[in-house]
């Protein structure tokens, strides 16, 4: 089914529900509009601190403890 058909079919079901079961679907398309942009968000963020030399400097710091520093091993 096509955008255009499905956004026709939804306006006309839209148009035969009362005032406040229309309200619900407009908070409820609201509410993925925002899950969506928040999504996006962090999908930026995440990749600005993947890209970023922040934190390269921990690369080649050598590490401070090894596994024979542990006093109990999980497993």
């Amino acid at each position: 089914m096509s955008r255009e058909i499905l956004l026709q079919r939804t306006i006309e079901s839209l148009s035969k529900l009362p005032d406040q079961k229309m309200r619900e679907v407009s908070e409820f398309a609201e509410f993925l509009l925002n899950k969506m942009e928040e999504k996006i968000i962090v999908a930026g963020i995440q990749k600005l601190g993947f890209e970023s030399n922040s934190y390269h400097f921990l690369k080649s710091e050598e590490d401070i403890y090894t596994i024979n520093d542990l006093k109990e091993v999980y497993k």
